[in-house]
């Protein structure tokens, strides 16, 4: 799991061990308030756990690891005072598009791609070709969501390919 996604909040309640890396190399992804984001992730199971490897304890370290301390004495108080047993949180998996009221079809891209590919004199091989290279960019750049939507693109197009050589 990278650590951009889990500082975002990305909620995966089975995570229960997060492990980072040069904690003690103070930046923007180990600055303070990024080290309390990724601690929290483990928070959201029972037995989560996090380790983080550094040769020095900065001064980042010391205040993220005494925030989650005072959180965590806060919530067992309230857990104490309420009657509450701390419990994983369990979610069904879901289709990120359905959660936003959007629905995924393979017709669609089917779609996109007839509109994608008019006025296009190229072979299908140097459109695969040219998709290939946009989605390794788009996955280097982190745009995961462009790099999905390409690769079931060069899907399609491959099985079209498939269709029109038999």
């Amino acid at each position: 799991m990278g650590v951009n996604l889990l500082r975002e909040g990305l909620d995966i309640p089975e995570v229960s061990l997060v492990a980072i890396l040069d904690a003690d190399k103070e930046g923007f992804l180990r600055n303070e308030t990024s080290l309390i984001q990724t601690i929290g992730r483990a928070a959201r199971n029972v037995n989560g756990r996090v380790v983080l490897y550094a040769d020095d304890i900065t001064q980042s370290i010391k205040k993220a690891v005494r925030e989650t301390e005072r959180r965590r004495n806060i919530q067992i108080k309230y857990n104490k005072e309420h009657g509450i047993t701390p419990k994983t949180i369990e979610k069904s998996i879901k289709n990120i598009l359905e959660e936003f009221g959007l629905k995924t079809k393979k017709s669609k891209i089917k779609e996109i791609l007839e509109i994608d590919l008019k006025g296009d004199n190229r072979s299908i091989e140097e459109i695969i070709k040219d998709k290939k290279e946009k989605m390794r960019i788009a996955a280097d750049n982190l745009e995961f969501e462009l790099a999905l939507i390409l690769r079931d693109e060069i899907k399609q197009l491959q099985k079209n390919a498939r269709k029109n050589n038999n």
